[in-house]
């Protein structure tokens, strides 16, 4: 298996902060997996997510995406071969659910053909009919919806590498676990890596192939949902375990 993303000694602090937003952090993440990254706030999670299409540049250390190292990458094409998913999904409102879609494959040139082709294996993706959304504004959509919307716009390009930080964070319990479902078929359609930001160890265990815990910038423990649960790296994920309930004592794990 490829190395997708790999990350080499990484250090980030902010003016005035306390601790490194990021300490001495190197891991490697294997092409077509789904890494969830799990951390209370201030944990350094969607700092090292920003850090791979270059919203944040480390102080020290290098981050390779497919063997090249990003410093030496264009940012406006790092970041149109990568996509990229908020919790506050960021559709255009002026512009329709197709439209929407279309906006990067439009930026990179491809023609109309092949834009409504792809547009239309989308929909299917998440299960909406094209003919009854793509005229539609995302007003006109449920909150589940407007994130079916924001994943697949993400994905409309084809890039190799999706970036996922918190995006049902703002959804409602039932919608949520539909969602996680849902990206958990197209992660094993789409044969993408997927490294997804989360503070909540249930979504995180229920999705990861592997779990990357952090704590105040560092990395706690790197392995699979199981692994974790039996042989938890020390009292912090402990607790972290402790805090999803007893379930998780018998969770066999690895994003099924």
């Amino acid at each position: 298996m490829n190395v997708a993303a790999e990350f080499i000694n990484i250090n980030k602090r902010f003016p005035s902060a306390n601790y490194n937003a990021l300490e001495d952090v190197s891991i490697e993440i294997q092409e077509g997996e789904l890494v969830t990254i799990l951390g209370t706030s201030g944990c350094g999670k969607t700092t090292l997510l920003k850090m791979v299409n270059r919203i944040f540049e480390p102080d020290s250390g290098e981050i390779k995406l497919f063997g090249k190292d990003i410093k030496e990458m264009d940012p406006v094409k790092l970041r149109r071969g990568i996509g990229y998913v908020i919790q506050q999904v960021g559709l255009f409102p002026h512009m329709t659910i197709y439209k929407n879609i279309a906006t990067v494959p439009k930026i990179l040139g491809w023609d109309k053909e092949r834009i409504r082709t792809r547009v239309e294996e989308l929909f299917q993706l998440v299960n909406l009919d094209a003919k009854e959304f793509k005229d539609r504004y995302p007003a006109q959509l449920s909150g589940g919806q407007q994130q079916r919307i924001g994943l697949v716009r993400a994905l409309a390009a084809d890039p190799s590498l999706m970036l996922l930080d918190e995006p049902f964070g703002a959804i409602d319990a039932i919608n949520r676990e539909n969602l996680q479902d849902e990206l958990l078929r197209i992660h094993k359609e789409s044969k993408k890596t997927f490294l997804f930001v989360t503070h909540d160890i249930n979504e995180a265990f229920k999705l990861g192939n592997r779990v990357l815990i952090m704590d105040k910038g560092k990395v706690k423990q790197f392995q699979t949902p199981s692994e974790i649960i039996k042989n938890p790296a020390d009292e912090f994920v402990q607790a972290l375990i402790r805090s999803a309930g007893k379930h998780y004592y018998e969770y066999d794990g690895g994003g099924i």
